[in-house]
């Protein structure tokens, strides 16, 4: 199953564009959650085993504590991320784009009772394939879904010190276009710089990387940077 595309308007009419995790990376985070888990209750084993007959009630308490609350603790509190999310790059948000409330976290962990069955997370998978969002049971009932959390990069500034005079007369359009380029190109990779750059053969006579490099310089002349 391929990782999707959620498309949620705002109600101040602002479209965000939210992909969807898929089983694949929730489950990677999920063994790195469990793994985590383990090593926490291996630890609370040797310490309370020292306890005699009586540390095995205590190390029961804390096993279900260690494994119902620390999906919930995590995810309400460091911003729907628990440590396998964060690894992975993944993030639970409420369906609006919205940050994941309370209610929702205990909402959607108390049915993983139901998505583990019959086994092995069985219905949950099912439910995930069969959703255009990778939804398992529990994200449906608490109106949540997991995304990929893309963070901004910080944008990289366009080179100032070339300047390229351009070989043709530019419509006002086209000059706006230009410079709307050499502002964003920074934040882009360099195969999609070279992408776009391509599509202005005509004006630069080039391709590639050195096509981008010449609309940055004619950026830099249209700004009056000479």
């Amino acid at each position: 199953m391929l990782d999707t595309y959620r498309e949620v308007v705002t109600p101040e009419g602002v479209s965000l564009h939210l992909s969807a995790a898929g089983p694949v990376p929730r489950a990677l985070a999920w063994i790195i959650d469990f793994l985590i888990r383990a090593v926490v209750l291996l630890g609370m084993l040797m310490v309370l085993g020292l306890l005699g007959p009586s540390g095995a009630g205590y190390f029961a308490v804390v096993m279900f504590l260690v494994y119902w609350f620390y999906p919930v603790l995590f995810e309400a509190m460091w911003d729907g991320r628990t440590p396998g999310k964060r690894a992975l790059g993944l993030r639970v948000i409420a369906g609006n784009g919205a940050p994941v409330g309370w209610m929702a976290v205990f909402a959607r962990n108390l049915l993983r009772v139901v998505d583990m069955l019959p086994m092995g997370y069985a219905a949950g998978l099912a439910c995930g394939l069969a959703d255009p969002w990778g939804r398992r049971l529990g994200d449906l009932v608490a109106g949540t879904v997991v995304v990929h959390d893309t963070r901004p990069r910080e944008p990289t500034a366009a080179p100032m010190h070339h300047v390229l005079a351009p070989s043709m007369a530019l419509r006002p359009h086209e000059q706006v276009a230009l410079v709307a380029f050499a502002e964003r190109a920074p934040r882009l990779t360099e195969a999609r710089q070279a992408e776009l750059a391509d599509l202005a053969e005509p004006l630069t006579g080039a391709r590639g990387m050195l096509s981008v490099a010449r609309l940055y310089g004619i950026a830099n002349w249209l700004l009056g940077r000479r």
